[in-house]
């Protein structure tokens, strides 16, 4: 086996070197770390990274060379026969290392150690691990120092979180700017509930005259709750089982401030779902449209849930259950790759006081959480 030691300022440029002389199916990456090389007196030291690899030397080009002769063929093929059965072993051996380092280095960076620690624990919160690392990153390069308080690492991830995510949409909830309100998404993330409670915001704090359209029929429990609700709040309520009912109902409420419309929740993944609910309600014309979604759900279902409704114009999102997750890394993955603000957290049953307006800090505080 051939070990050899590489660096560069990078680890891309480093492992490029690696492929380039060693070849990047069979080698493998025993260790990696950064270090600092040059400078004067101590100072301007350059940090540099170090890989160590290694490939078994048979896979390595040989040079040309002239077979010797020999009476017998018999040992030769033998000693042929067990050169290949060791190279083998041999191979599988790397592969099976190989498998492994890839496996801890997925977690791994060229990090000191608190910007590592940092590291670790934003993966931990389910933020994208691309994402992390451009923040980790970039932090490093601005402050340009390894020996920072992990603490004071946290305070410059706030600040990075806060100016990354002020470049990307709206977020908190403000006064809606049309008439009516649309709340999809996928069925059990609290759609009716979110709803009662943005009217009861509208009708008690704001004095707006509201009404309720749903379009959710496929739930009697769901129309019955709104109904409850409807009754509590003194606000009109019109089911719609098709888009000729939407309409009239749209034309019925045309003089109301606000129009709050409930839609069914359905399986996400039913490519029908988004075609059934174009033929219910007009997504599309003098409306607000957020997306509801769930802080439980796991992070690549919100992905899968986000590209689902792709198509259909989204203001904002809407994320519900804070009070039964601690992990608050989706949503910033979701606003970052997305261009997308979020407009309220709700955090429990309560109408209408488990729901809050979010802002950008807020958004930033939730990730960090208590670090």
């Amino acid at each position: 086996m051939k070990v050899k030691k590489f660096k560069g300022t990078t680890m891309p440029e480093v492992m490029q070197v690696v492929r380039k002389e060693l070849g990047g199916a069979d080698a493998v990456i025993l260790n990696s770390k950064v270090i600092h090389e040059g400078g004067f007196l101590g100072l301007f030291k350059k940090r540099k990274i170090e890989v160590l690899a290694a490939i078994d030397q048979t896979q390595l080009p040989k040079k040309k060379s002239t077979p010797l002769k020999t009476t017998t063929t018999q040992p030769v093929e033998i000693t042929q026969k067990n050169a290949k059965t060791n190279q083998e072993d041999v191979l599988q051996e790397i592969r099976e290392m190989k498998k492994w380092m890839q496996k801890q280095t997925n977690q791994q960076t060229e990090f000191s150690s608190s910007f590592q620690q940092v590291y670790d624990k934003m993966l931990q919160q389910e933020i994208d691990q691309e994402i992390a690392y451009n923040i980790i990153e970039a932090i490093q390069q601005r402050v340009k120092q390894e020996d920072l308080e992990e603490n004071q690492v946290w305070s410059q991830v706030l600040f990075e979180l806060k100016h990354r995510l002020s470049n990307k949409g709206i977020f908190g909830g403000e006064v809606f700017d049309k008439k009516f309100i649309h709340l999809v998404g996928p069925t059990g993330v609290g759609k009716t509930t979110t709803i009662a409670k943005l009217a009861a915001d509208c009708v008690l704090n704001q004095q707006k005259k509201v009404a309720f359209i749903t379009t959710d029929t496929y739930r009697i429990a769901a129309i019955e709750q709104l109904k409850t609700y409807s009754k509590i709040l003194d606000v009109p309520i019109e089911i719609a089982y098709n888009l000729d009912d939407y309409q009239k109902a749209k034309e019925k409420f045309k003089d109301f401030d606000y129009v709050l419309v409930d839609t069914a929740g359905r399986n996400f993944r039913d490519e029908k779902y988004i075609n059934e609910l174009g033929k219910i309600v007009d997504l599309n014309q003098e409306v607000d449209t957020f997306l509801v979604l769930s802080l439980t759900t796991r992070s690549s279902d919100l992905e899968d849930i986000y590209q689902r409704f792709y198509n259909i114009p989204i203001k904002q999102l809407i994320f519900t259950k804070k009070d039964e997750t601690k992990t608050y890394g989706p949503v910033l993955n979701l606003c970052l790759k997305h261009n997308i603000g979020v407009a309220y957290i709700t955090n429990g049953q309560n109408v209408p006081d488990d729901i809050e307006k979010v802002s950008i800090e807020q958004i930033a505080k939730l990730v960090v959480g208590d670090e």
